[in-house]
């Protein structure tokens, strides 16, 4: 415990470092290339992707918009059935119990269609549509093996240094990226 207390307290000195995303970015490449790279090959998220990628091919933006707005508008609230059925689909369970067995390194992970939209999380997330953001835009589009190591920054409610790393979900009979992944990464615990 003092040691993790002492990591914190240089981790927080080095914030202000230029240096401080790279001090990570080695340690998260590997992590993201072996263990979850195999979360991500599970076939019950590649199955769970291929379904929601069928079942959103019609969306306009117009309604990914708006479900968009409907998730954002059950965060918090009760009830909220939208946000209910996501995490209870097999997908979700699976990632929770994922996180729950990774000992506080993975702290939160979810999973992206072929348009950016929710498809399973371990926890909720603040909206479902992450299509216009770099954890989507940098991986699905870009390659079957692209890469997306986000800056480190405190989580302000748990207290904890992480990253977000991002790599597409990719169809084992083509090997061509169907969605994408994003985990939430304990820095502390990489050491």
């Amino acid at each position: 415990m003092h040691s993790r207390i002492l990591f914190l307290a240089a981790l927080a000195a080095s914030v202000s470092t230029p240096l401080f995303a790279d001090e990570f970015e080695a340690p998260l490449t590997e992590l993201a290339h072996g263990e979850l790279a195999a979360w991500v090959a599970d076939p019950v998220i590649v199955v769970a992707v291929q379904a929601q990628n069928t079942a959103n091919a019609s969306l306009t933006q117009a309604e990914i918009d708006g479900v968009d707005a409907a998730w954002r508008a059950e965060v918090g609230a009760a009830p909220a059935p939208m946000i209910d059925a996501t995490l209870a689909s097999p997908a979700s369970v699976w990632l929770r119990q994922r996180q729950e067995a990774s000992a506080g390194l993975v702290t939160e992970v979810f999973v992206m269609d072929n348009r950016g939209l929710n498809v399973a999380q371990s926890e909720v997330t603040s909206d479902y549509w992450q299509g216009d953001e770099p954890k989507w835009q940098d991986t699905y589009g870009v390659s079957a093996t692209a890469l997306h190591i986000a800056e480190v920054e405190l989580d302000e409610s748990t207290q904890i240094y992480q990253s977000q790393v991002s790599m597409p979900v990719v169809d084992p009979a083509t090997g061509a990226a169907i969605g994408a992944v994003t985990f939430g990464i304990d820095v502390s615990l990489l050491q």
